[in-house]
């Protein structure tokens, strides 16, 4: 069921992304060569809880961990561990915060140390995929016209979508409809309207899209070995345009 947002539930959900693009702002300075993907979990986790927010991911359908923490070809949900990152890494961060019932839900990718220029292209290709998708949660589209708008210009810079993991509604619960891939048709799926609040998530590889899942069930990777990027915002659709309610201001 897709549930429309007052505009006082929309400034609570912005009371939350706030809270989330703090710590990724913090994350941008601990995040090192030598660090551990455990490490930057408990920092998180730390950060949520100290803001009298939870982390909400904890216990999702039996996930253990406050954040999910992927490295180099993992798509997503990988599992924080005692993996030291290098320089030469990118590793993509996604957590979710509840604060006073209002969900916030993000993602960010960062460069480990140096890393190679191929690496850093599709970091940029992917952050402007990214807006170039929110530019199109405007009352009156679907949600074709945003994975529309990510597919053909990520693929017109040669690089491949991830097409086995869904954008989604948020709020009252992490994941609610509507549910919507990053690639496809304009003009098609459910019409977005006002009071509506969802996630743009691309999910960009310098190969091709095709992805596996590890023993784990739960860490996707790419199937040729190519790096991925991710960058999430969770945004609300008004008649004034979309809000990004995880801004990250500098």
């Amino acid at each position: 069921m897709i549930t429309l947002k007052s505009n006082r539930e929309i400034e609570q959900m912005k009371q939350s992304g706030e809270i989330l693009a703090n710590i990724h702002k913090q994350l941008r300075e601990i995040i090192v060569p030598g660090i551990t993907t455990k490490e930057i979990n408990q920092f998180v986790q730390e950060k949520i809880e100290a803001a009298g927010a939870t982390a909400v991911q904890i216990g999702f359908e039996g996930y253990e961990f406050a954040t999910c923490t992927s490295v180099n070809d993992e798509i997503c949900h990988g599992f924080p561990s005692n993996y030291r990152l290098k320089s030469g890494d990118i590793l993509k961060v996604d957590f979710c915060v509840d604060y006073q019932g209002a969900i916030s839900d993000s993602c960010w990718t960062y460069a480990v140390g140096e890393i190679t220029a191929e690496h850093q292209a599709l970091m940029v290709v992917t952050k402007e995929a990214l807006m170039k998708g929110i530019e199109q949660a405007q009352v009156g589209n679907r949600v074709g016209d945003i994975s529309h708008a990510i597919q053909t210009y990520a693929e017109g810079e040669g690089y491949g979508v991830v097409q086995d993991f869904l954008a989604h509604g948020i709020g009252p619960t992490i994941h609610e409809e509507p549910f919507f891939p990053h690639f496809g048709a304009a003009g098609k799926g459910t019409r977005l309207r006002e009071g509506m609040t969802i996630t743009v998530e691309p999910m960009i590889t310098t190969g091709t899209w095709e992805a596996g899942i590890d023993g784990n069930g739960w860490t996707a990777r790419t199937l040729d070995g190519s790096f991925c990027a991710q960058y999430e915002h969770s945004i609300a659709i008004t008649k004034e345009g979309p809000i990004i309610m995880t801004q990250q201001s500098e």
